[in-house]
C-alpha cells in the first residue's frame, strides 16, 4: 500500500486529468503524470476537485486527456479494477494529500480500513491513536480529497447509518454493499449493511 505523503514542495510534475464512466456516476482521477493521485471523486467536474487539493499542492494549470492515456493508466486501471471486483487494486496507488500530522496519519489508517468491513468514527479515532477525537477523525474524512483511493466512504457513524458523503449517500451506499458482497467473508457479522437517513 502507498501512503499519503506529507511533500509541501510543488514539482514540476504535469497534473492531468480524466474522466471515466463508472456504475456510480462519471469518476474523475486528478494525479501528477504518471504519480500520485491529488483529488478524486464522482464528478465530472475537474476544478471542482482541484479545490479541494491543500494549497501548497494545487495545481495551477490541469491537462484534461482521455481515460486511455499513459499517464494515468496507474489509477485509472485501479478504478477499473476495483468496479470489476478487486476491491485491494486501490491500494498500489500513491496519493499526496497535505495537511496537519493528525490528519495526515488518519488518511494513512483510512487507507487500512478494509473493504466490506466499514468501521464507526469512534473505532476510527481509536484507529488513529485518538480515541477522543472522534469529530477530528471525521474532519479528516471531510477533508479528503482523494476519494475512493482512501476510503472515507468506508466510515460510519456510531449508530450504523451511513453519516454524510460529499458524492451523496447513494454513492456511499452503492460502494458498501458492492464491497459487502464481494467480500463477504470480510464483513463482520453484525453488520447488516448501512441504515439510510436522510
Amino acid at each position: 500500500m502507498s501512503s499519503t505523503t506529507s511533500s509541501t514542495t510543488v514539482t514540476s510534475t504535469a497534473v492531468m486529468s480524466t474522466t471515466l464512466a463508472t456504475p456510480d456516476g462519471p469518476f474523475t482521477v486528478v494525479a501528477r503524470s504518471g504519480g500520485a493521485v491529488l483529488a478524486s471523486g464522482w464528478t465530472d467536474d475537474v476544478a471542482s476537485l482541484v479545490a479541494l487539493v491543500h494549497p501548497s499542492i494545487r495545481p495551477v494549470d490541469v491537462e484534461q486527456v482521455p481515460d486511455g492515456a499513459a499517464a494515468l493508466a496507474g489509477p485509472v486501471a485501479a478504478v477499473r479494477a476495483y468496479y470489476a471486483g478487486d476491491l485491494a487494486a486501490l491500494r498500489a496507488v500513491d496519493v499526496e494529500q497535505v495537511s496537519g500530522p493528525f490528519r495526515q496519519s488518519a488518511w494513512d489508517t483510512l487507507r487500512d480500513v478494509d473493504p466490506g468491513a466499514p468501521v464507526t468514527y469512534t473505532e476510527y479515532a481509536q484507529r488513529c491513536g485518538r480515541p477522543a477525537a472522534v469529530r477530528a477523525a471525521a474532519g479528516a474524512c471531510a477533508q479528503n480529497a482523494a476519494a475512493l483511493f482512501v476510503p472515507c466512504h468506508r466510515v460510519l457513524r456510531s449508530d450504523g447509518t451511513l453519516g454524510g458523503f460529499r458524492y451523496g449517500l447513494g454513492v456511499k451506499e452503492s460502494l458498501l454493499a458492492r464491497e459487502r458482497e464481494a467480500d463477504p467473508a470480510g464483513t463482520p457479522a453484525a453488520w447488516a449493511g448501512p441504515t439510510v437517513t436522510r
